[in-house]
């Protein structure tokens, strides 16, 4: 991936609007000013709904934190409807055509393909967020995010999720055409840069998932409005999937891509093996919609063969994938440290990583927690045996607040330290605070994510609005549930931060449009005498990462053979 670090020579002067493109004083490259235009636009609306989904958030852990149970059993049901489609879907969704504006032009010097896709793109999808969010706020909508069959919801509410898939359909459609008139007019020479190569896997998997949104809504939509009879519930449950799960494994192509790219911004670190971490994103693409399947292992309505086939053999294909990103991420950054100098023992280099830019530190983070803790419980809940125990607890909940929350979240706030001051071209306000924020926001989400997980472990529901009526909980799932309100409490401050962060730097942050670049968040140092390039040759350089992938695949083996004998437990054969 070929993308410049910070503060290069002075830049050329600015070839104007009349080209449609800027030179960008902190990376030399040419920005095309429409998909600046529209980066920024996305980015402003993900944001707007990020805030939504988190105010939801803390209404909801204030509401399942049995001592303080703010909410009506109603209005929990509307929240959490109106959280999950804010955070899984809008956010994220407003976030990632934000990302592939950005990767396929600025990396590869091109212009965007076309404006008025781009407008018919933000405004459907904007009208469609909107018009979901008001119906289910005026109570017309409390189905949740999965919205099964036979519960039925408002027309508008199924029309807003048409809307927005299709029009995160024509972004997408926009990215694959600006590709391929940069790739026609030789805008950039060898092969895609990673960065856009995840891009492109993100996308491609996209147009599957948004398909499966258009196949299950549009009829679902017409028999809301009275036009055709009742959709199967079991029909609607499968085809659902294909949207609502593998729609996260966008995020973690998207999430994977800037996993590389802020890497490379802040340490220097290239892929130790470029074509590995290519096939990789090619695994998921094949096989992550497998995965799906691990939400309808309760269901009568499959097979045995089918469900033991897609939660095995052909899924860990696509656990393979992370398991190589996961590797190649840590390893390349230790590289790029060693090739400065700090090559001393086998964590010498950890200490002089740039942990005081927010950038970085949110992307360490986001991996830490995506891999050790969503990574594992995945894999591990996936497991048709072990879903049995698991399914319809916090446990599940826990596991996709470490991956969607703590990992890919986490990953997009610190790519916006680096996109917001590019895009808008003013420095960041607060820069202390903006340092602290992914700490406080990644260790409130861990603490969310092992309260659910563990208060799950003890059988609390999900989904569940009251749990005293059933009079089995002990003092143990009450402390575990109070560890998750607080942990909400911190990663909802933590996300305010961020908003505020951005907002006060959109409005007030000091210009830098003249010519001179953002203000440096902080970069990897060289020291004297550093070996550089011939550190690659040293085949055992990235012996830290081995170390730390050795003590990974210990806590899976421990966690994975713990839930086996819980299962023993439960199926106790004389």
């Amino acid at each position: 991936m070929s993308f410049p670090t910070l503060n290069p020579p002075p830049p050329t002067p600015q070839p104007g609007r009349e080209t449609g493109l800027r030179k960008c004083a902190t990376t030399g490259l040419d920005v095309c000013l429409a998909a600046q235009r529209f980066i920024k636009l996305n980015a402003v609306a993900a944001i707007v709904f990020l805030l939504f989904g988190g105010i939801a958030a803390i209404l909801l852990a204030l509401t399942r934190w049995q001592a303080v149970h703010l909410l009506r059993v109603d209005w929990f049901y509307r929240i959490l409807t109106f959280h999950g489609l804010n955070m899984l879907i809008f956010w994220m969704l407003f976030f990632e055509i934000a990302i592939l504006y950005f990767a396929c032009t600025i990396p590869l010097k091109a212009r965007l393909f076309s404006r008025k896709i781009a407008w018919l793109s933000f405004g459907m999808m904007l009208t469609g967020a909107i018009m979901t969010n008001v119906v289910i706020i005026q109570g017309k909508a409390d189905v949740l995010m999965t919205s099964y069959l036979p519960l039925l919801a408002h027309p508008l509410f199924y029309l807003g999720i048409i809307l927005v898939a299709v029009g995160t359909l024509i972004g997408v459609f926009n990215f694959f055409a600006t590709l391929y008139v940069a790739k026609r007019d030789r805008t950039y020479e060898g092969s895609l840069p990673l960065v856009t190569y995840g891009a492109t896997a993100a996308a491609i998997i996209a147009v599957v998932t948004l398909l499966h949104g258009a196949i299950v809504m549009i009829p679902t939509f017409a028999f809301s409005m009275g036009w055709i009879s009742q959709p199967d519930p079991m029909w609607y449950r499968m085809i659902w999937w294909g949207l609502g799960h593998q729609s996260q494994q966008v995020n973690v192509c998207a999430m994977v891509s800037v996993w590389y790219l802020i890497g490379q911004l802040t340490t220097g670190s290239k892929p130790v093996n470029e074509t590995v971490c290519r096939g990789a994103f090619v695994l998921y693409i094949l096989f992550i919609n497998l995965a799906s399947a691990h939400h309808l292992l309760v269901d009568p309505g499959v097979g045995s063969s089918w469900k033991i086939w897609n939660t095995s053999y052909a899924m860990y294909l696509a656990v393979l994938a992370s398991m190589i990103h996961g590797f190649t991420v840590p390893a390349s950054v230790e590289m790029a440290m060693r090739a400065k100098g700090w090559g001393r023992g086998i964590f010498g280099w950890v200490g002089a990583l740039p942990w005081r830019n927010p950038a970085f530190s949110a992307a360490a983070l986001s991996l830490v927690i995506f891999g050790f803790v969503g990574g594992i419980t995945g894999v591990t809940l996936g497991t048709q045996q072990i879903n049995i125990i698991a399914h319809n607890t916090l446990r599940i909940t826990g596991h996709f607040h470490s991956t969607v929350v703590g990992g890919t979240s986490l990953a997009f706030m610190g790519l916006a330290f680096y996109v917001v001051p590019l895009m808008f071209q003013r420095d960041f306000i607060w820069r202390k605070a903006a340092r602290v924020q992914p700490w406080l926001f990644g260790g409130g989400i861990l603490l969310v994510s092992l309260g659910m997980s563990f208060a799950g472990s003890l059988g609390v529901a999900r989904r569940t609005y009251d749990i005293e009526h059933a009079g089995v909980y002990g003092p143990a799932a009450h402390l575990f549930l109070g560890i998750m309100g607080v942990g909400a409490i911190i990663a909802v401050v933590g996300l305010l931060l961020f908003v505020v962060l951005c907002v006060g730097t959109v409005f007030f942050g000091e210009r830098h449009a003249k010519g001179e670049p953002m203000a440096d968040w902080g970069v990897a140092k060289e020291l004297p005498g550093a070996p550089g390039e011939a550190i690659f040759a040293d085949h055992w350089a990235m012996k830290g990462t081995m170390v730390l992938t050795g003590v990974f695949l210990a806590c899976f083996a421990v966690y994975y053979f713990a839930n086996w004998k819980a299962l023993a437990d439960v199926w106790y054969v004389r």
